[in-house]
């Protein structure tokens, strides 16, 4: 895990530098556990199981990211960042990020592909 790349992060503006805050990361990390599990139950529409889902591995991504002393500037960089904060590959990361995309589309445009 690498912070030189995360710091460069900083220096585009992409990310800041602030203090881990324990009470922060459980906070995230209970958050995105509790809608995992609430995204598996059966009976939700898909939309629903998706929101839930992802907002679920941004949680869990963004309280990586808060571990080590970064906060974002934009949303996607969390999932960009994993690398460097989970020592995750990109077949990891870009399907994250793909589904940051797909989010958008759902709420912006209304459109579930």
């Amino acid at each position: 895990m690498s912070s030189n790349e995360l710091n460069n992060l900083v220096r585009t503006g992409a990310l800041k530098v602030e203090p881990a805050d324990q009470k922060e990361f459980d906070g995230l990390l209970n958050s995105g556990r509790t809608r995992l599990a609430d995204a598996k139950k059966d009976g939700l529409a898909l939309e629903s199981q998706f929101d839930l889902a992802y907002n679920a591995a941004h949680a869990i991504s963004l309280a990586a990211m808060r571990w080590h002393g970064y906060r974002p500037e934009k949303r996607y960089i969390v999932f960009q960042s994993l690398a460097h904060t989970l020592g995750l590959g990109p077949e990891v990361w870009r399907v994250l990020d793909k589904a940051h995309g797909i989010r958008n589309s759902v709420e912006y445009e209304g459109a579930l592909e």
